[in-house]
């Protein structure tokens, strides 16, 4: 399967070689308003494919996009001192429209799979820029706050992460909501099996935990600028469950028709993901406290989608 990655900075870049070393994609294609840089990144994963599988990495302009089932845009802007969330908000969004509408006249069967941040807003707006339903247009959301929570809950509990099924919901951001009602370690209650293995969960560990997720991208970016083996690993993962069509279970985001009472907004929820992108939509029981708070992480995320000028 061929993929293209638009935005060959440090999170196109940290997919691109996750794809590479999991042997996922046959061919990947780094495509950058700046040439040189996909060039060199190209270059410099090619040079680590020879260990571990048999993948082909090169770079292009957006005619090179042709043929792919799935293209990541990591694309966008930085925000200018004084600058306020809304006019980043718009130039990242004028920059999408560029973007968009190149990766589909080079690909118009590509998947769209979104990294750029916010990365819930962005996915809403590359889904009305492109005209294309919400399942082939898929924000990296939640991937990555679900996998950083099941890894402190393993750690706590001292078993692997993969074991933990747990989700994070909602916003990726500030309002996002920790799943602790419904969360299982094997196929036990998660307070259940903490309590067996002499563990306990109490509320300081719960609270440990959920600042843990909630801020561990602050944490990273305060020691070394910004976050990116993370999400180029769930970026991997995402493309996996669609290049092999393994109806997976994944935390993702895509414009969504209904959630908490707020209509048509981009946020996470557990979704299976297959070859055609999302295949359904799934969503788990919560106890009282956690769908309010679902329902004021989707009516936020509402209000800034409709704030941004498009045209």
């Amino acid at each position: 399967m061929k993929v293209g990655i638009v935005g060959a900075g440090m999170v196109g870049s940290s997919a691109g070689y996750a794809l590479a070393m999991m042997g996922i994609a046959s061919d990947i294609v780094f495509v950058d308003r700046n040439a040189a840089l996909a060039i060199a990144q190209a270059e410099d994963i090619s040079h680590a494919v020879p260990f571990v599988s048999a993948t082909t990495v090169t770079a292009g302009d957006y005619d090179a996009l042709a043929g792919t089932r799935v293209v990541i845009i990591a694309a966008g802007v930085s925000q200018k001192p004084g600058e306020s969330r809304l006019e980043l908000l718009e130039r990242n969004a004028a920059v999408f429209r560029e973007v968009v509408a190149e990766v589909l006249r080079a690909s118009p069967d590509a998947i769209l799979l979104i990294a750029s941040n916010p990365v819930d807003i962005m996915t809403q707006i590359a889904t009305r820029l492109s005209g294309l339903p919400p399942q082939r247009v898929i924000g990296s959301g939640t991937i990555l706050d679900t996998a950083r929570f099941r890894s402190l809950v393993g750690r706590h509990l001292g078993i692997a992460p993969q074991s933990v099924h747990a989700y994070v919901l909602g916003e990726h951001g500030d309002s996002e909501v920790l799943a602790w009602s419904n969360a299982r370690a094997g196929s036990i209650a998660l307070r259940s099996f903490a309590e067996q293995v002499g563990k306990p969960l109490t509320e300081d560990e719960r609270r440990a935990i959920d600042d843990g997720v909630r801020n561990a991208a602050y944490k990273i970016i305060n020691g070394k600028g910004s976050t990116y083996y993370g999400i180029g690993a769930g970026l991997a993962r995402i493309v996996k469950a669609i290049a092999q069509d393994q109806r997976d279970v994944l935390s993702v985001s895509i414009v969504t028709p209904r959630v908490a009472d707020i209509e048509d907004v981009a946020l996470s929820v557990p979704r299976i993901i297959g070859a055609a992108g999302v295949v359904a939509d799934l969503f788990p029981d919560l106890d009282a406290e956690e769908h309010a708070a679902l329902g004021r992480s989707a009516s936020l995320l509402k209000e800034r989608v409709e704030t941004v000028k498009l045209g």
